[in-house]
């Protein structure tokens, strides 16, 4: 029997192992994930609306799927889903068709603000559960909250510049952006992908498989360690020595467990703020395509040497509820929505 500890105790992968074996039913993980958002979201403000009778309705059928023999990836997990995209998104109809069920609405940004690091309610800010005295980041704000308070182990987002990447810095778990193009772009520049926000790269790899079309690359395997050229700056951005001293500690950590092999080169890029607002704004013109051509260039090389580029999500810690001032926080995050690179944050 489930119990809301247990529950948010469970990763996503558990919690379908869970209901495959006939251990636990869709129909109490969704209450119990019903149960705590009704007991927990009147302080976090992590949803802006909430399904209980669609979500009962779809676990039944998922449990009577489950009854006939169907084993589903993700089976019976309840998910939050980014408001303004809603169930019927690509990737959310991908995530349902693998037995998840959406539970309600997460909250983003208001229309026309200048920073976007926050969610917004008609109760009020969305609160970090790390501390309410923070912006939990965003725009997927309320997906990271979610998943971070333990109200759902899944939630969708999109990534257009670290909307994913950086709540889930903020907020303490595990923040995906697929390879642009793999899945519908969430804007006409193509740089918004879909993404998630989970709490293990375990789940983040069943996200994926869940999510991308058949026939497309699955995820990279390495043979031993991956080699990791490690940035606190790109080359260009403001990094707050305290941040870089913490993500690169937790880099450190990883390679002295052997997970991965440090290797000492250079990765120096143009700032992509120019390029990035022209994409957007559809007025990229000469300038745009050799800023852009001159970073890939630069990539590219990085690539012909190391595996993968470690860097900390964000060169600041989070901000309050009046917003960041002249902090650029999206500094290390967007170079990777213009190059079209899955990026991953991880825990520090």
């Amino acid at each position: 029997m489930l119990t809301g500890r247990s529950y948010a105790a469970l990763t996503a992968t558990d919690l379908a192992d869970r209901v495959n074996r006939g251990e636990v039913t869709a129909r109490e993980a969704v209450d119990t994930a019903l149960a705590l958002v009704a007991e927990r979201d009147g302080a976090l403000r992590a949803f802006t609306a909430v399904w209980p009778a669609w979500a009962r309705a779809r676990a039944g059928r998922i449990d009577a799927a489950v009854a006939r023999g169907v084993r589903l990836p993700l089976a019976g997990v309840p998910i939050g889903v980014k408001a303004g995209e809603g169930p019927g998104s690509f990737q959310n109809r991908r995530l349902v068709a693998a037995g998840c069920v959406p539970v309600g609405a997460t909250s983003v940004p208001r229309a026309g603000t200048a920073w976007q690091t926050y969610g917004r309610t008609d109760r009020g800010p969305t609160l970090n559960p790390r501390n309410p005295a923070w912006s939990p980041g965003g725009s997927s704000a309320g997906s990271a909250v979610a998943v971070a308070a333990g109200l759902v182990p899944l939630a969708s987002g999109s990534d257009g510049a670290g909307s994913v990447r950086i709540p889930a810095a903020w907020c303490g778990i595990v923040g995906f952006k697929p390879t642009n193009g793999l899945l519908p772009a969430r804007d006409r520049a193509g740089l918004n992908s879909p993404g998630v926000l989970v709490r293990t790269p375990r789940d983040a790899v069943a996200y994926f498989r869940a999510v991308v079309p058949a026939g497309a690359p699955g995820p990279r395997s390495w043979s031993g360690p991956p080699t990791v050229a490690w940035t606190s700056t790109l080359g260009y951005a403001a990094t707050e020595p305290e941040i870089a001293a913490i993500a690169r500690g937790a880099l450190r950590r990883l390679a002295a467990a052997g997970l991965c092999r440090l290797v000492d080169h250079p990765v120096t890029l143009h700032d992509p703020a120019p390029a990035w607002t022209a994409l957007r704004a559809g007025t990229s013109g000469r300038d745009t395509d050799d800023l852009i051509g001159a970073n890939s260039r630069r990539l590219r090389e990085v690539f012909e040497r190391v595996d993968l580029i470690a860097t900390p999500t964000a060169p600041h810690p989070p901000h309050g509820h009046d917003g960041p001032g002249d902090r650029m926080n999206v500094a290390l995050t967007w170079p990777f929505n213009i190059s079209g690179h899955p990026a991953l944050t991880l825990p520090a």
